[in-house]
């Protein structure tokens, strides 16, 4: 891991032309509306991207942009129902491949993980059902934090990894106080509070609450006052996916934030030092 922050890359670029191509077209029926948003969008993108930026700042942006212009505040609305409907079902078959150890549980809570809404539900489906194996392997590390660590937040990611989130909630929650967090407004297929109440999810949830915020990642300026003094008071914050290693590894590594993902592009995977596809679970 080169242990800097993890800025845009060339092979960014044309990441983020196509999160705002999606974001468009899932944004509105109406073509002239759709072409609108796009132009408003890429000429923010084109005009900010910059080197020493972070990808989901700009990606926060390119999504504000959209919603600006076609008055959708939840964009990815009808993808994460679609989503949570078949994460739950492949939860279910999955479940029983995984124990009730810590280490099972946090390969069970990684494979939710695969989910990715620049893949089909077909390749998404197959990533699940592999075995979780990590190239980084901290989760030794992640044991002894747990076992000091009075409050941990747990950073949610896509709607349907809530699923597998849950029996390592369940598991944390033996050791110590764990605050679920999800996003404070719709960005992208990321939780939020709304998504767990229609899946009928906040009891076992449990103890929640929200970044405060729309941004991709947890991009802490943009979070709320409360979000942030409970950032700053945790012992532990387990991070899961892509978006979140990005935005938090402009902190300093202070062995505070225990990162869990799969290495989706190639940019993440050179910032870790790790090959494309990797499970990781690391401590930082």
């Amino acid at each position: 891991m080169t242990g800097t922050g993890m800025r845009v890359s060339f092979q960014c670029r044309p990441c983020l032309e196509n999160l705002v191509y999606q974001a468009a077209e899932l944004s509105t029926p109406d073509p002239q509306t759709r072409a609108r948003a796009v132009d408003a969008a890429l000429a923010l993108l084109h005009r900010t991207f910059s080197y020493d930026r972070v990808a989901p700042d700009i990606a926060t942006a390119c999504h504000r942009a959209i919603k600006k212009v076609t008055g959708n505040q939840d964009i990815y609305h009808n993808m994460k129902v679609a989503e949570m409907e078949m994460a739950e079902r492949l939860f279910r078959e999955v479940r029983r491949y995984y124990g009730e150890d810590l280490r099972s549980l946090v390969r069970l809570a990684t494979a939710g993980n695969a989910i990715d809404f620049f893949k089909d539900a077909e390749t998404v489906s197959a990533d699940i059902r592999k075995p979780v194996e990590f190239t980084i392997d901290h989760i030794h590390q992640l044991e002894a934090r747990l076992a000091d660590a009075r409050l941990v937040l747990y950073l949610a990611d896509n709607a349907g990894e809530c699923f597998f989130d849950l029996p390592l909630l369940s598991k944390m929650r033996q050791l110590t106080r764990v605050v679920y967090v999800v996003k404070g407004m719709p960005v992208q297929n990321d939780l939020t509070l709304e998504d767990v109440h229609r899946a009928g999810l906040l009891e076992q949830v449990g103890e929640v609450t929200t970044t405060g915020s729309d941004a991709v990642g947890t991009h802490l300026p943009s979070c709320s006052e409360e979000f942030r003094a409970r950032f700053h008071m945790a012992d532990l914050v387990f991070a899961k996916g892509m978006g979140n290693y990005e935005t938090l590894s402009e902190l300093p590594a202070q062995g505070k934030v225990f990162h869990c993902l799969m290495a989706k592009c190639q940019p993440i995977a050179d910032s870790i030092g790790v090959p494309v596809g990797s499970y990781v679970a690391m401590l930082r």
